[in-house]
Order: structure tokens, then sequence, then C-alpha cells
């Protein structure tokens, strides 16, 4: 839950991104307050990762702002925005095969035992490279690292991609603790939409890159049709 009156840590204001100056995104608005888990959600070429890039400087705006806690972003770049608070945790979960566990660690300046920390089993698995570590571990890693940071604002994208809903179920409930207990802000991009809006504080739902609804986590997981709807492409309501 978000405090009265505290600043948001990402704001999105009319945001339009896209490539080569084509938008992908149009007119977003979106904000991620401390503390708070927000899921964005929609079928695939929605707009989800793009969106997360421009947030990262990766992307340029054709229009529109990214504030984070206030500062307004515009000219940042992507190194700027990380010392930031900005942690990024791609697709491709950006660990490298040929180090081991605890050298990433030892890359990113942070103590393996406080990094592990919400991972235990990350522990015994120092010395092996991250190239050998199964998808459920090099996951674990990589959200490991980016909590490591301790970020104002952690973005995951697509953190589920290759794994069993068995792991992803162990993996989220970590990211909300984390996010209440050190009032990080968290925009998680989630195939598995109704584990996403069970940690969730509230979503937004993209179709075509356009806002087709949001919403409080509960209201939005237990509407069906508009889930449904936007992931097929139709169109939306913005929810209560």
């Amino acid at each position: 839950m978000v405090e009265a009156g505290a600043i948001d840590v990402l704001e999105l204001d009319r945001l339009s991104v896209g490539y080569d100056r084509a938008p992908v995104v149009r007119d977003l608005t979106l904000t991620v307050g401390p503390g708070e888990v927000v899921a964005l959600l929609g079928a695939n070429g929605a707009g989800k990762t793009t969106t997360l890039r421009a947030v990262s400087g990766l992307l340029k705006p054709v229009s529109g702002a990214i504030r984070l806690a206030g500062q307004d972003l515009a000219g940042v770049s992507p190194t700027a925005r990380a010392r930031l608070g900005i942690a990024h945790v791609p697709p491709d979960r950006g660990i490298f095969f040929g180090l081991t566990v605890a050298e990433h660690f030892r890359l990113d300046g942070t103590e393996l035992d406080a990094a592990v920390a919400h991972f235990p089993a990350l522990r015994s698995l120092g010395g092996r490279k991250a190239g050998l570590l199964s998808g459920g571990e090099q996951q674990m890693l990589a959200i490991a690292r980016a909590l490591g940071r301790r970020p104002k604002l952690l973005m995951l994208d697509e953190m589920s991609l290759g794994l069993a809903p068995v792991i992803v179920e162990r993996l989220l409930p970590v990211v909300r603790e984390f996010a209440t207990s050190h009032g990080t802000g968290v925009l998680l991009v989630e195939q598995h939409v109704h584990l996403a809006l069970t940690i969730a504080d509230r979503g937004y739902i993209l179709s075509h890159g356009e806002l087709a609804a949001s919403g409080a986590a509960g209201p939005l997981s237990q509407d069906r049709a508009l889930l449904a709807a936007s992931y097929l492409g139709g169109g939306g309501r913005t929810a209560s």
C-alpha cells in the first residue's frame, strides 16, 4: 500500500515510444508507487517490453515524459539511470554464462552472502558457472543481482519465460516481500497473468500499444472477459 502523499517511484506521462520514430506505445500514463507491485499485461506485441526499454533509456520517447522519484529522465543515459536506482531484468536475464555465480556478485560489487539472502539455494552454487545452472537458478541469479543493488525501481520482463509455473510461484513472493520491506517500486511484465495479479497491487493492460484497462489487481483478475478481450487484441475499459 502506497502512503498518501508519497512521490511515485515511476511516472510515465503520456508516453509514446517505438522504433525508427514509429510509435509502438502511444500516450501511456502509468505510475508505480514506493513499495508497490504493478503488473503490465497484454498480448505479445502490445508494447510491454518497449515500455520497459524506454524507462531504462534504451529507447528514446517520441513524446511524453518519464520521471523517477519526480526527476525527469530526459537526456539521462541508461548507465546513469541504473545509478539513480533503476534495475531492469530483461527476458534473457542479463547474465554471463562463462562467469560463476560468485563472480557475478563480485562484478556488481555485492557481497555474495547479502545477495543470496533472498534465494538461499544460490549459496551452494557460488562456484558454478551460470551457463550450467537450471533455468530457475539462472532467474534466481538475475533477480538476486537486481535486488542486491537495492533499487528504487525494479523492472522484471517475463521472469517466468521458459520456467514451470511451480518455479514462478516460488519467485514472485520474494519480489513481493522485497518491495514491501524495502519500499522498492516494481513494474512486472508477466505472461502468467493470474500469478502476477496475485502479488500485484494494481495492473495495466496494453492492447496494440494503448491502455485498454487499469485498476486494482483483485477486480482485474476476476474480470476474465476483459483479460481475454485484451489478450485477443480487443478493446477494454478502465477499471475503477
